[in-house]
């Protein structure tokens, strides 16, 4: 496909939303999780604090729009706009990230901290109280979602590869009588 109808179809007004949408979680999300683990397995402290700065970034305006979703999804072209603003968080030029950071989050964390740490700390121990209470419960439902999983990954295996599926004997027959019903044609 061409790259310009690719942009084109991106950036139409009249396009479907579905395709700005996508195009903000793999901006927003899917390259910045493989930069970041770029950065950490290349243990680039330069490029860590520039993940971490992204990252700060982003959960605020994740918390934003959450709180405002429901008004600013009836806004025109309001993907569009939150597409260009997650490109502006990451680009070296503008160093969006690090300017959202210094200039608004830093400031509001500073003058809160103490408040914030609080609210943090009764958090933590509500949901530390909360797993020790319910520990045979939480067992239960990790137990549950790996049997899911297996299952889910042993379906989808079997799926992806057919020939590598195991084939029970009750579907074909046993495979004894295949062996013996060889043998009695040889004789």
């Amino acid at each position: 496909m061409d790259p310009e109808v690719g942009l084109r179809l991106l950036l139409s007004p009249l396009g479907s939303n579905i395709v700005v949408r996508t195009a903000c979680c793999s901006v927003g999300v899917v390259l910045p999780v493989y930069s970041t683990f770029k950065a950490i397995e290349g243990r680039d402290e330069n490029e860590q604090k520039k993940w971490l700065l992204y990252w700060a970034a982003y959960g605020s305006f994740s918390i934003v729009e959450l709180l405002t979703d429901k008004i600013l999804y009836w806004f025109p072209l309001y993907y569009h706009m939150k597409f260009a603003f997650l490109v502006w968080l990451q680009l070296p030029t503008t160093d969006g990230a690090r300017q959202i950071y210094m200039n608004h989050l830093r400031p509001f964390l500073l003058k809160h901290q103490a408040r914030l740490d609080q609210v943090v700390g009764f958090f933590y121990a509500q949901m530390s109280k909360f797993v020790s209470l319910h520990q045979a419960e939480i067992q239960f439902v990790r137990a549950l979602l790996m049997k899911t999983f297996v299952s889910a990954n042993q379906f989808a295996s079997d799926f992806i590869r057919p020939e590598r599926r195991n084939v029970s004997g009750a579907i074909e027959g046993s495979r004894q009588q295949v062996d013996t019903s060889d043998s009695e044609d040889e004789e």
